[in-house]
C-alpha cells in the first residue's frame, strides 16, 4: 500500500461533499443572472443563521439566559422562550448585511423589521418563525427555523408590508432548518425539494439528498390528540377511523418542523386542525402553513385547510393562522373527506 491509498476518498463523496448549499442554488436556476446570484446569497444568509442557532442551541445547558422563559409574550400572546428571541435577534442580524433584504417579518414581531440602509435597493422580504417548538428546548428534543423569501411589490410607504397579503405562490423559495442529531437545512425555489446536512468540519451545508418525494400514502398520523374534545366530530371521526383500522401510527413531538420532515420522507399526514372555540386553528399562514406548504407541494404532496389549498389562501393580516392538513395525498385527501363530509352534515 502507498502512503496515500489509506487517504483515497470514493469519488461519489468527493462529488457530494463539493456540492454546497450556494452551489446548488446556482446550479438548480441554470443562471448566473442577478436574481439567481441574489436567492443564492439569501440562501447563505439563512444558513449562515442556521449555524448560528445551532451552535447556540448545542451550549444551551452550558449558557445562562438560554433555556427557560423569557418573562414576555410574543404578538400572540404566547410565552416566549430566550431562545426565541436570541433567534429572530440572529436573522436580524444576519439579513443587515445582505444588502438584499429590506423587511424582515416574523411570528415574533407585531410590526416588520425594515432595514433603512438596505431599502429600497433590497427588493426581497424574509418571513420566518425563528425557533418553532420552543417547547422542546428545555426537554432537548427537536426544534427548527421556518422561512419564505417574498419579493417586496410596490414602494410599501406606509410601513405596513400589505403586499406581503398575498397567497402562498407569491413566495420565490421556501424551507426550514432542522436542529437535531445532526442540523438539515431543506429548501426548494420551485425546483424540487433538496436536503443538506451541516458538515461541521467544514462549516458548510452539503447535499444529503436531491429531489426529495413524498410517498404517495404513508402510516404516519401526526396531531395532538390531547386536543381531541375541542375538535369538531369530523376531525374526531377521522381520529377514530385510524385508531379501528389497522397499519396506522401515531407520532407527535410538538415540534411542526420536526413532525413535517419525518412526513416528508417516510410519507404520512399532519395536521394542526382548529377547534370549536378557535375554528382558525394555531398556526400562521406566512411563516408556517404557506413555506411548508409550497415544500410539500413541490415534493408531490397536498396541502390544505381542510377545505382548500393552502397555496390558495389569502392572508387579510400579518399573522393570520389556519388550520393544517399537510403530507401524503392520499392521506391529506382522506382527512379532507372526513372535513368535507362534516360541513355537508352541518347544511342539512
Amino acid at each position: 500500500m502507498t502512503p496515500t491509498d489509506s487517504f483515497e476518498v470514493p469519488q461519489r463523496a468527493l462529488d457530494r461533499d463539493c456540492t454546497t448549499l450556494s452551489r446548488h442554488v446556482l446550479e438548480q436556476l441554470q443562471s448566473f443572472s442577478p436574481e439567481a446570484q441574489d436567492l443564492s446569497t439569501l440562501m447563505n444568509r439563512i444558513a449562515l443563521a442556521g449555524k448560528l442557532t445551532a451552535r447556540h442551541l448545542s451550549k444551551a445547558g452550558l449558557m445562562d439566559g438560554v433555556l427557560g422563559f423569557a418573562g414576555g409574550e410574543n404578538i400572540q400572546g404566547e410565552d416566549v422562550k430566550k431562545m426565541d428571541l436570541y433567534a429572530n435577534d440572529v436573522f436580524i442580524s444576519v439579513f443587515k448585511q445582505s444588502g438584499l433584504v429590506c423587511r424582515l417579518a416574523s411570528e415574533e414581531m407585531e410590526k416588520p423589521y425594515y432595514i433603512p440602509e438596505n431599502c429600497p435597493i433590497g427588493r426581497y422580504t424574509l418571513v420566518y418563525d425563528p425557533i418553532d417548538g420552543s417547547s422542546n428546548i428545555d426537554a432537548n428534543l427537536n426544534v427548527g427555523s421556518i422561512f419564505a423569501i417574498r419579493k417586496q411589490e410596490g414602494d410599501d410607504e406606509s410601513g405596513e408590508a400589505l403586499d406581503l397579503l398575498q397567497s402562498g405562490h407569491k413566495q420565490l423559495a421556501a424551507g426550514y432548518i432542522l436542529y437535531g442529531p445532526s442540523t438539515v437545512l431543506v429548501y426548494s425555489i420551485g425546483t424540487g425539494v433538496h436536503s443538506f446536512t451541516l458538515d461541521p468540519s467544514l462549516g458548510e451545508f452539503i447535499l444529503w439528498q436531491e429531489n426529495i418525494q413524498v410517498p404517495e400514502h404513508g402510516s404516519v398520523y401526526s396531531v395532538n390528540e390531547g386536543n381531541f374534545w375541542q375538535w369538531d366530530d369530523s376531525i374526531r371521526d377521522y381520529i377514530r377511523y385510524v385508531h379501528r383500522h389497522e397499519g396506522y401510527t401515531g407520532r407527535y413531538s410538538g415540534a411542526l418542523v420536526g413532525d413535517f420532515h419525518r412526513i416528508l420522507l417516510q410519507g404520512g399526514v399532519f395536521l394542526y386542525p382548529g377547534t370549536v372555540k378557535k375554528p382558525e386553528g394555531k398556526l400562521r399562514l406566512l411563516y408556517e402553513s404557506a413555506p411548508l406548504a409550497f415544500l410539500m407541494e413541490q415534493a408531490g404532496g397536498q396541502a390544505s385547510t381542510g377545505l382548500k389549498k393552502i397555496m390558495d389562501v389569502v392572508p387579510e393580516k400579518l399573522h393570520q393562522r389556519t388550520p393544517l392538513v399537510i403530507g401524503s395525498p392520499e392521506d391529506v385527501a382522506l382527512v379532507e373527506s372526513f372535513i368535507q363530509e362534516g360541513v355537508r352534515g352541518d347544511r342539512h
